[in-house]
């Protein structure tokens, strides 16, 4: 039922002749047949998440799929744990939790990344380039957009020598295991790599620097610290690093957005934002109703599971001009809900921003007049996009 959503927008926006648009608020059921509350119209969503006390973020990291017992007994083994820290947190301890990661990131720590961040990125940029002009193709996920919003973290949080394949395969595997579709198998296998990275977490928790130290500092307790650190390496990185990669995908088939990026025309953060509201990595997101309630005239009952389309709410013709088309800068263009809203907007916004925009200006030839030979791979997965590979060629 669910796949294919960051596609659905442009085929069910209700735009075109003939599309039936959707419903603001329907019931549908996912792939392992759970029912859920479908929202998509952009007021709705952000009222969802504007309101923490009628629609609660419990169950906001629960496995879609639900984990066997065989798999529950690997993470047991490996102690893994996801206590409210952040993203599912509606407790009182979370602003004290949220006010450490935001001061980790903080805008003018994240600012001043930005030259090394850009070096960086120009001698990626100048060896693809080079090899290009060779006649051979180039990934530009593995090549320039998979690991940099790693690199960046791992400076603003104090990740000494950060194992780069090690954190990137334990983040899939974690956006996999707990928000895809799966077999038994697959989950056992899953659950132990998962669990495997997470004892190194617990270690790092509890001798780390920078950031963990002050969450221990604080009197936050190793579970919590490293609950923290782990939706972090996920949502701190990965999601950033799965944008850059959809937003250079979509540059390459706007060679008038390149061409007024190259003149000085078009503004490189109307292209970011632009790039936010069509191409989110996260495609939904959940609430769950503390209350029973009602929203946009669709009964809600206490209990029942609210799935956010974050990705239609972005092309929700009531809030932007032209919702199917990439024109930065664009009436509506910046309302857009890829960060959420509300006290769990996400904190590391103006990172992603940062590390996006940086990309964008030096990457802007780099895009120009190349053909796209193998487009990114998205596997089916409840709320995140997950490209892999991204291969040009000149």
């Amino acid at each position: 039922m669910f796949r294919g959503w960051e596609q659905a927008p442009t085929a069910s926006a209700g735009t075109g002749a003939g599309v039936t648009p959707w419903p603001d608020v329907a019931r549908v059921a996912d792939q392992v047949g759970v029912e859920h509350l479908l929202v998509t119209r952009h007021t709705l969503v952000r009222q969802v998440l504007n309101d923490p006390t009628t629609f609660r973020p419990d169950n906001a990291l629960d496995a879609i799929t639900p984990i066997p017992v065989a798999a529950l007994r690997t993470l047991a083994a490996h102690r893994f744990r996801l206590p409210p820290t952040l993203a599912n947190n509606g407790g009182a301890g979370h602003p004290a939790i949220r006010a450490l990661v935001a001061e980790a990131l903080h805008p003018t720590r994240v600012a001043a990344q930005r030259d090394w961040l850009t070096a960086l990125i120009r001698q990626r940029v100048a060896e693809l380039t080079a090899t290009l002009a060779t006649g051979a193709p180039v990934d530009l996920h593995a090549g320039l957009a998979a690991d940099l919003p790693l690199l960046v973290l791992a400076r603003l949080i104090d990740l000494p020598d950060a194992p780069v394949a090690a954190v990137k395969d334990f983040a899939r595997a974690a956006l996999e295991l707990f928000w895809a579709p799966l077999d038994t198998s697959r989950q056992q296998m899953l659950a132990a790599e998962v669990g495997r990275f997470h004892l190194l977490l617990r270690e790092f928790a509890a001798t780390g620097d920078g950031l963990v130290a002050s969450l221990r500092a604080a009197g936050h307790p190793p579970d919590v610290v490293v609950g923290a650190l782990f939706f972090l390496l996920v949502a701190g990185q990965e999601t950033t690093s799965q944008f850059l990669t959809l937003l250079m995908h979509r540059l390459v088939g706007e060679p008038a957005v390149l061409t007024g990026l190259r003149d000085g025309r078009v503004n490189v953060a109307d292209v970011v934002e632009e790039g936010l509201r069509l191409e989110p990595p996260i495609v939904t997101w959940r609430r769950i109703a503390a209350v029973d309630t009602t929203l946009g005239g669709t009964s809600v009952t206490t209990g029942s599971s609210v799935v956010l389309w974050l990705a239609r709410a972005g092309r929700d013709p009531q809030v932007v001009q032209s919702p199917d088309e990439f024109r930065p800068g664009q009436p509506g263009s910046r309302r857009h809900l890829a960060f959420g809203a509300g006290v769990h907007r996400c904190v590391g916004d103006q990172l992603a921003r940062m590390e996006a925009a940086t990309l964008v200006a030096e990457a802007t030839t780099l895009l120009t007049g190349v053909r796209v030979v193998r487009p990114p791979h998205y596997p089916d997965n409840f709320t995140f996009r997950m490209p892999d590979t991204f291969v040009v060629r000149r």
